[in-house]
């Protein structure tokens, strides 16, 4: 457990000439509105503040921000209320702890919109001060070293927030052994067979690995005896996170990954010794083509710069070599964090403002996305992706994520260029607006007023703003669509009472029932009555007078009622017809949204499934699962593992074993060494689904178990 006079020792290395007494207070302040509070695992709450104190301190930050770290849970945990800190310790830390505090006085229709809002209102305060998010990543670091006191699926869903999330952010900010912990510790979390499998042959082979690397390193200090160049050599084998992402990425086996070692050159002096310390490297080693990268002259969007480059190691073995100075190897290690070592305030300069350009993005996603499960999934697909580097026709460099297409391109450069983006020129040839982009190309892309965007472009770009700004439009284009239907409908019913829509609408008498009947406009209840969710005759009656009629539920009447066999409810009845998404294919447990089609029923999606970000909210209508689901439903599981004798026969063996029918199944070598088993299975429920793939992980040679979507 962390002291407290150790935290202050370390504040004080770093900040010698400042007042540190408010860390005493602070911790006085903590210990006593924390009193009687236990962790799971038993010990005082106060160890928590205190531990997250301890990594902001090791990250040599401020002492208003530690002191914010050893009060980060006052407010959401205890009495103590953000004015009274205000009054305590002043505005400053209480705004950072404001930021820190989650949404717990707003009721959310799911866990899922709880913990998009809260990231949310996280951004919001990380905008205004990046100190929130750097004690909200050290409070996240303490949390999942301390995940074994709690239910497995708490610490599987908390797993799985660190890596979509946290982990990313951390790699943002540029923060990257935290980054890597946090990585570690949910895979570890998620996959455990996985994380131990790999991390006992990594440990096989480690007295080879000291051998190699201190055979590299004494070359290099050869080398360097003979030159003016002076550097730090470290080596060490990669994280288990990162080679399970590469066997998956390359489809690779473990004794297949030849670049396990990386090595670390941190030398003395300036970035035009880093280029002089590559040749030597290379004098030595045959580098290996296409696997250098220069970051140094184009650094990363977090500020990260060295030379990257891969060769062939003195026992015929890949090897990757960073490269950087003692500032560029400060400036990795510590990222934003580093800007507050020698800082008097927290105010961000300019030229920092301009390095974290993403967070103006994401702030920009945040006012144009209402939906929070939008937003959150906008955030996972963009903002956590590897750069690539393209110039503009100019010459100017402008980094997207991997994967992007012409298309995104044209909405980085504006929305209006991607809007009527119409073609493009990649390296002087016109190329397909979907042709991915790689490092280098120069990318032009032609325009014209009449193109407009299409729902396949939402296929083809991985941009968070070309995403956001396609959807945004279709769901325009859709609206419009759906008001003029609304209101021929409308036109229609009225004409039959010889009744005028236009001289209605010009009186004010359409306005005032939509206000009536609590739309907040005639286009909002023109949409209603296009997706059937506004009886057109209770309306009219409430124009001309009549007494309206009791009714059966309008859902239920315009959907022409039949009991679904997939016990779903539909705004609380149980019998509307319902149809399932195939792109998702929906299963009892898992969140879902219905989405009304005039004529054709609710169409049944889960909350993450891509597709309904690009349909109408105006059609969106609650839906929950009966609580005993009868029915079997097909759902298709991919195995990824070693290609051995025996291994199809276990996987089949321990799906049969928890009462689970394989309806059909395919095999297929994805590479040497390795295979890829593809089964349709019926289950009743989500629960069952996660069972089973849990077992299959488990069997020795099993990589992955993925639960497929169309």
């Amino acid at each position: 457990m962390a002291r407290i006079n150790e935290i202050i020792e370390r504040v004080q290395q770093n900040f010698p000439n400042r007042d540190l007494s408010i860390l005493d207070k602070a911790y006085v302040y903590s210990a006593k509105v924390h009193q009687g509070q236990s962790r799971l695992s038993g010990e005082p709450y106060l160890t928590h503040p205190l531990a997250v104190a301890e990594i902001l301190a090791d990250m040599r930050l401020d002492p208003v921000t530690v002191a914010a770290g050893l009060l980060h849970d006052t407010v959401e945990d205890t009495l103590a209320t953000a004015e009274e800190l205000g009054v305590e310790f002043g505005e400053e830390i209480a705004q950072l702890v404001s930021g820190l505090t989650k949404l717990s006085k707003i009721k959310f229709s799911s866990r899922e919109e709880r913990q998009a809002e809260n990231f949310r209102k996280m951004l919001l305060a990380m905008s205004k001060d990046i100190r929130v998010i750097l004690i909200k990543l050290a409070d996240r670091l303490h949390n999942m070293k301390t995940l074994e006191y709690m239910s497995d699926d708490a610490r599987r869903r908390i797993s799985r927030e660190t890596l979509d999330i946290y982990s990313p952010l951390a790699h943002r900010l540029g923060i990257y052994w935290m980054k890597e912990e946090l990585e570690e510790a949910a895979f570890n979390e998620l996959h455990p067979e996985v994380y131990e499998r790999i991390t006992k042959q990594i440990r096989g082979m480690q007295r080879q690995r000291d051998k190699y690397i201190e055979e590299v390193r004494k070359r290099l200090s050869v080398a360097m005896s003979e030159s003016t160049v002076s550097a730090d050599v470290t080596g060490r084998v990669k994280e288990v996170y990162s080679l399970y992402k590469k066997m998956q990425v390359q489809n690779l086996d473990m004794e297949e990954v030849y670049d396990l070692i990386a090595f670390r050159v941190v030398v003395d002096g300036t970035p035009a010794t880093c280029y002089e310390m590559l040749g030597i490297i290379h004098s030595l080693w045959k580098p290996v083509p296409g696997r250098f990268k220069d970051y140094i002259a184009m650094p990363k969007p977090n500020g990260y710069q060295s030379l990257h480059t891969t060769v062939i190691g003195p026992f015929g073995e890949r090897m990757e070599m960073q490269i950087r100075t003692q500032e560029m190897h400060r400036v990795a290690e510590l990222g934003i964090a580093s800007h507050w070592q020698y800082k008097e305030n927290s105010d961000v300069t300019t030229a920092e403002a301009q390095q974290f350009a993403w967070l103006r993005q994401l702030l920009e996603w945040q006012q144009q996305l209402q939906d929070p499960n939008e937003f959150l999934e906008t955030v996972r697909v963009d903002l956590f992706a590897d750069e690539v580097y393209v110039f503009t026709p100019q010459g100017e460099v402008t980094a997207l994520p991997a994967g992007a297409t012409a298309i995104d391109f044209a909405y980085s450069v504006h929305t209006e260029v991607g809007n009527h983006c119409a073609g493009a020129k990649m390296n002087g040839q016109l190329v397909p607006l979907r042709n991915t982009l790689a490092n280098g190309d120069t990318v032009e892309i032609i325009t014209s007023p009449h193109q407009r965007p299409r729902r396949e472009w939402l296929d083809h770009v991985v941009t968070g703003r070309a995403r956001s700004r396609i959807r945004h439009f279709l769901k325009d284009e859709e609206a419009e669509h759906s008001r003029t239907l609304g209101r021929d409908l409308f036109s229609r019913d009225l004409q039959k009472r010889s009744l005028n829509f236009d001289k209605l609408n010009k009186a004010g008498e359409l306005t005032k029932v939509a206000k009536e009947s609590g739309y907040k406009s005639l286009e909002a209840m023109l949409q209603a009555v296009a997706y059937g969710k506004a009886d057109i005759r209770q309306l009219i009656r409430q124009i001309v007078g009549d007494e309206p009629e009791e009714k059966e539920p309008l859902l239920r009447r315009v959907f022409r009622s039949r009991r679904d066999p997939g016990g779903v409810k539909v705004g609380g009845m149980s019998q509307v017809m319902v149809r399932f998404g195939q792109c998702c294919s929906p299963l009892p447990g898992d969140p879902v949204e219905g989405f009304i089609t005039r004529g054709r029923g609710v169409t049944v999606h889960t909350r993450d499934c891509p597709k309904i970000f690009h349909l109408d909210p105006e059609r969106r209508v609650p839906v929950t699962w009966e609580s005993e689901p009868d029915d079997l439903r097909m759902v298709t599981v991919r195995v990824v593992s070693e290609d051995r004798p025996g291994l199809l026969a276990a996987v089949s063996n321990k799906i049969s074993a928890e009462g689970i029918n394989i309806a059909g199944g395919r095999i297929s070598t994805d590479g040497p060494h390795r295979a890829v088993q593809t089964f349709e299975i019926a289950v009743q429920d989500r629960k069952r689904l996660d069972s089973v793939m849990k077992q299959i992980s488990k069997i020795r040679g099993v990589l992955s178990v993925e639960r497929m979507r169309s």
